[in-house]
This record gives C-alpha cells, sequence and structure tokens, in this order.
C-alpha cells in the first residue's frame, strides 16, 4: 500500500505541472489596421520652362544661349529630383515659352497643372591654397545661386518663389612632392548647382500635392463621361471622384485680379475604362450621378481629387 500511495502522489504532482494554457497553443490571427496603408497619390503634371543662365559665368563672344551647359546641368539635376520622387510626370515641352505666351488667361492647354520657371543667378569659382615648407594644400570651391518660379497653369498665380545657394568643394594636399595633385574639377558646378536645388525640391513638392488634383469633362455621349487622366497619373477602374461646378468669379479691388468663389458639389464620376498612350493624351471614360449638367458648357465643371 506505501508503494501504492507513493505512486499515485507522483502521478498527481505531474499532472498538476502541466499549465493550462498549454492545452490551446493555436495563435489568433491579428486584425489588419487599414490605417497603416499607404494612401495612394495622384500624380501632378509639370513642366519645367524656361530655366535660364542669368550670370556672366563662360559668356564669351559665340555664347549660345539656347546651347548653355551650366542651364542644361541646372534643367537635367531638378527634372531627376522630382521624377525620384514618385509623385509627378514630367512634360517636355520645347515649345512651352510660346505657350505661355499664347496661352494668356487659357493656361490649360499647356497641359500641365504647373508650370516651374528657374534661372541661375550666381555663379563663382575660387582656388585657394596654402604653401608650406614641405606641404602644399590647395582648395578649389564653387558657389552657386538658384532662383525658382512654381506657377499654377489654371491661374497662372505664382503660388511658390524662393531662392537658395549651394556650396561645393574639394582639397588636395601634396608632402614633399607625394600626394594627390588636383586639376581644374568640372564636377564642382553640378554639385554646388544640385545642393542649391536640394534645398528647393521639397517646398515644391509640398506646394503641388497641397493643392488636391483636378480633371476636366472633355466630352459626354450617352451618359459617358470622358475626362482627362488616366492611369500614368495613378488613376484606376472604380475610382470615384466628385464633381463641382465652378464659383462664381469677382474682383478683388484691392489686387485687382478676379477670384474664383469655391465651387458647389453637384455629383459623382466613377472610372469606367481608361483609354491613351502618353500623359498628354490618356482620358478616362466614367460614369456619372448626381444632379444634371450642362452638355453645351463642360467648361463650367471640374472633377476634383477631395
Amino acid at each position: 500500500m506505501r508503494y501504492f500511495y507513493m505512486l499515485f502522489a507522483v502521478l498527481l504532482s505531474l499532472s498538476m505541472a502541466i499549465p493550462v494554457s498549454a492545452q490551446n497553443t493555436e495563435t489568433l490571427p491579428e486584425e489588419s489596421d487599414n490605417s497603416s496603408q499607404t494612401q495612394r497619390t495622384i500624380k501632378r503634371k509639370v513642366a519645367i520652362g524656361r530655366f535660364t543662365n542669368e550670370t556672366q559665368y563662360a559668356k564669351g563672344l559665340f555664347y549660345d544661349r539656347e546651347n548653355d551647359p551650366m542651364r542644361k546641368q541646372a534643367l537635367d539635376i531638378l527634372s531627376s529630383k522630382l521624377a525620384s520622387s514618385g509623385k509627378f510626370i514630367l512634360l517636355e515641352r520645347d515649345d512651352l515659352d510660346v505657350l505661355v505666351a499664347e496661352s494668356g488667361d487659357n493656361m490649360r492647354k499647356i497641359g500641365a497643372d504647373y508650370i516651374i520657371l528657374g534661372s541661375i543667378t550666381e555663379f563663382g569659382r575660387k582656388t585657394e591654397g596654402q604653401q608650406k615648407v614641405f606641404t602644399s594644400i590647395k582648395t578649389q570651391t564653387v558657389e552657386a545661386g538658384v532662383s525658382i518660379r512654381l506657377v499654377d497653369a489654371y491661374t497662372g498665380l505664382i503660388v511658390y518663389s524662393d531662392e537658395a545657394k549651394g556650396y561645393a568643394e574639394t582639397t588636395s594636399k601634396e608632402t614633399l612632392g607625394i600626394g594627390g595633385y588636383a586639376g581644374f574639377d568640372a564636377t564642382l558646378s553640378d554639385k554646388a548647382i544640385s545642393a542649391a536645388l536640394s534645398q528647393l525640391v521639397e517646398n515644391i513638392i509640398n506646394k503641388c500635392m497641397d493643392q488636391p488634383w483636378k480633371s476636366y469633362i472633355l466630352s459626354a455621349e450617352d451618359g459617358t463621361y470622358i475626362i482627362s487622366g488616366g492611369q500614368s497619373q495613378g488613376l484606376a477602374a472604380g475610382d470615384t471622384f466628385p464633381v463641382y461646378k465652378k464659383g462664381k468669379k469677382v474682383m478683388n479691388p484691392q489686387t485687382g485680379l478676379e477670384i474664383e468663389l469655391p465651387g458647389t458639389k453637384v455629383g459623382e464620376v466613377t472610372i469606367i475604362s481608361m483609354y491613351g498612350d502618353t500623359p498628354e493624351s490618356e482620358i478616362s471614360f466614367c460614369s456619372y450621378s448626381g444632379n444634371d449638367i450642362d452638355i453645351s458648357n463642360l467648361l463650367q465643371y471640374y472633377i476634383s481629387e477631395k
């Protein structure tokens, strides 16, 4: 009996040592957090227009304004920085100056939401050296100043204007004839211009994205509405956008400019399909629900992101 009681006690202690939670080890799936998903961005169309070199650097007797290397440097650097943000469609408009001059109040014919105008306002290069008994140090420094204006293509108003300066330098040191000898470094101009533009790009992006994306009704046939914009901008079938009727235009006597009052929502369009090969030619076919739209005057309506 003594051995029986001892065996019973051992079995009882083992059963009590097993944790109750071990009987159910299945892990419940975590609830998905939709708020953590990144919101899709509709790309804005931007045309980089007149970017000029207003300095006198390297302007000789046979200077060609259209083939200015510094102007092209600044244009390429700015285009690259805006494209890398993933928020813009950059339009190549060699005839932008002509279009701006001809458009007047009808700036939408340019085909962009915003126009960027820029210029290199300052550029300087200097070389400094220190000569000691056994060592010589040579430092090349380049300073560049860039000015940018951002124009709303729908209103023709300047929504952002600023300027910035960038610096770039390189140093070489030679001791007892041993070390690196730095000649003329042509890349310093690129680095200085890039440094100046980097200070402005973030503000350009913020200003462009502050305003809601807009589109317009191009045509309406048999209950199908055609709007501008398509897949390259980030639109997709099933997207729904509100339709607004433009507000009344009033004159502001303080500035002498016309101000368009906020529009009134009249309905919604839902994208059915899209068509087009390039950002300039892309359109979307939509259904419409809401108040009646005056087909004879589609220019008084616009589609907004919100």
